[in-house]
């Protein structure tokens, strides 16, 4: 499977470790004619007709540029105990597996980025040895936003339970190795952190510009209906009105610099090139990896 693509003087690899369903009245601002509407390009990576469910890939997107091993987003992880999310609760997957597949090493990674704090999005951060959590990148960098620390953590409006436990097991084990930024953060010549914030406090977006210009966008969307309906919400979403917002000024961003879009759960080919079109946007492409 073609699982790695060239973007200028870039090469980007996508690392899957698991796909799953999950009912479309999610979107509770989509009425069920528009997933009809759209069949044409939500059929059939995206969505299940017969099961009325949307599909979602749980994937790591792996940027060499610059010199540097870039793990963006890292997914559910094995072993977790997530009583909160049953379709995650107690993965255990070939996920590292694959990555070394890829021809990747987790001691040779330099740069995790958590473009935001969920569950599906820290678990590879650690892995479970001798009863231990440990970093499973053990000589990479760990960057995360200050703001969804604040929020989920300790005395944050989103600390609960869940969190908790997600913290303790993804999150704290890797302190030692953990960058917090807020605002811009130029990580290298060709990638650079922005914020996002919507989908929760601290939600960012990682652009990347080696000669061919891609946007790692996390939560920022879903599913692709939220392209042609960039003001649908999902339910995952800690502040939908400002997720809308985020998401047409991103995807607009994506569309005039002709970026490739990769989502954090998108299968199929990954990552769609957009154009505008009337008050929405529409596909003019997606990016040369085979589907999932």
């Amino acid at each position: 499977m073609q699982n790695q693509i060239a973007l200028g003087a870039a090469t980007v690899t996508r690392v899957l470790e698991t796909q799953i369903q999950m009912r479309t009245s999610l979107f509770a601002d989509t009425p069920a004619q528009a997933w009809d509407d759209h069949a044409d390009l939500l059929e059939p990576h995206f969505w299940d007709r017969a099961g009325a469910q949307w599909r979602i890939a749980m994937q790591s997107w792996v940027v060499e540029v610059d010199g540097l091993v870039v793990v963006v987003d890292t997914g559910v992880g094995n072993d977790r105990d997530r009583p909160h999310m049953p379709p995650l609760d107690h993965l255990s997957t070939d996920f590292l597996a694959g990555f070394t597949a890829a021809g990747f090493d987790p001691a040779a990674v330099d740069i995790v980025i958590n473009t935001h704090l969920h569950t599906d999005h820290v678990g590879w951060n650690t892995q479970l040895v001798g009863g231990q959590w440990v970093p499973t990148f053990p000589n990479a960098r760990y960057v995360m936003p200050e703001a969804d620390y604040r929020f989920f953590g300790p005395g944050g409006d989103g600390e609960n339970d869940g969190m908790r436990t997600v913290l303790a097991d993804s999150v704290i084990p890797v302190t030692d190795q953990i960058q917090m930024w807020s605002d811009d953060l130029q990580l290298s010549p060709s990638l650079r952190l922005r914020p996002a914030a919507g989908h929760t406090p601290g939600s960012s977006v990682l652009w990347l510009d080696a000669g061919s210009p891609a946007v790692f966008v996390g939560d920022l969307t879903h599913c692709p209906i939220q392209i042609r309906r960039p003001d649908d919400a999902c339910a995952f979403d800690v502040d939908a009105a400002a997720a809308r917002g985020t998401r047409r000024r991103v995807f607009t961003e994506a569309a005039r610099a002709k970026a490739t879009v990769f989502p954090a759960h998108y299968p199929g080919h990954g990552g769609p090139v957009l154009v505008e079109n009337g008050d929405g946007f529409d596909v003019d492409g997606w990016s040369p990896i085979d589907a999932l």
